[in-house]
């Protein structure tokens, strides 16, 4: 059956004019005119029988389908640029698994292991997105998911099943500038010290004092980051206490540019699992997961 799909060059034309809500700047970035641009786009409007640009005195703007359909678009367009990047390097060889992971985890815990995942399964090429929160599987394309959170975090995520790999320790760390002597000091002291906040994890120093016994006012204030990475720098810098997974500053202990500030970690609340939709395994991810597996196991013992 023959698929009644718009070309390819009227979707990169409106997606372009869509992002930049301008023919022109559209024309600019695709090397083409600006009336070359305006034709696909109305050639589109034509085959999809609604309108998805509506013109005012000030320019145009996307219509609410035209909207809707720009973000459907674009989804597309980005995997249709992955899976031709795969096969490009690739080159007809091998399998490959798309994971998506929290930023330094995956720099700093799971790149460091591929190695060892190469040796066993040399044709085996692992990409890897950013993500540090759920997301839909159908809109990422990937098939799993290396996930830190809390099983009610993971019962709302639908669609989906969970394979746990082990327990989560976080403990206070910071630069040696910050501690007298270079000693760690009581919960007590720490609640009177400026706390770095994690974005994805705003109740994380509450719940540590809690865990502690401490009311601390000021649990919740301090300067945000958005990623783990971050908040390690900022440690390093001097601004504050983090409170990290002890796994992904492990190097910056052994050299002493972050130190423990006080001796009470946190553990169990939450966890690293593996996530992917109710979906049958390819053979080249279950590989992956029984080489995950074995690396989890290293950890727990």
């Amino acid at each position: 059956m023959r698929r009644r799909l718009p070309s390819t060059q009227s979707l990169a034309c409106f997606e372009a004019a869509a992002r930049h809500q301008s023919f022109t700047r559209a024309a600019q970035e695709l090397a083409l005119t600006q009336g070359a641009v305006s034709r696909q786009v109305a050639a589109l409007e034509e085959q999809v029988g609604v309108p998805l640009f509506k013109r005012t005195q000030h320019g145009m703007v996307l219509t609410p389908a035209g909207a809707d359909y720009a973000r459907q678009v674009a989804q597309r367009l980005d995997a249709l640029e992955r899976d031709t990047l795969d096969v490009r390097s690739r080159q007809g060889a091998g399998d490959r698994i798309a994971l998506a992971s929290a930023p330094t985890f995956a720099a700093r815990w799971l790149i460091p292991r591929l190695p060892g995942l190469a040796l066993l399964h040399p044709q085996l090429q692992v990409h890897i997105e950013a993500r540090s929160r759920p997301f839909l599987f159908s809109d990422l394309q990937v098939e799993a998911a290396l996930f830190a959170g809390t099983p009610e975090q993971l019962r709302q995520w639908a669609g989906t099943r969970a394979e746990w790999l082990f327990a989560e320790e976080v403990l206070p760390v910071c630069s040696p500038a910050l501690l007298r002597a270079g000693q760690p000091v009581t919960p007590e002291v720490l609640a009177g010290m400026p706390l770095l906040q994690q974005s994805t994890r705003p109740e994380g120093w509450r719940q540590w004092f809690d865990a502690q016994g401490v009311d601390a006012e000021q649990a919740l204030a301090g300067p945000r980051y958005e990623l783990f990475s971050m908040q390690c720098a900022a440690a390093e810098a001097g601004l504050g206490v983090a409170l990290m997974p002890t796994l992904l500053v492990q190097e910056e202990l052994a050299a002493q540019r972050l130190v423990v500030a006080c001796r009470r970690p946190l553990s169990g609340q939450r966890g690293y699992y593996l996530v992917q939709p109710e979906t049958e395994d390819r053979p080249a991810l279950a590989d992956f997961k029984a080489w995950l597996r074995a690396q989890a196991a290293g950890l727990r013992v």
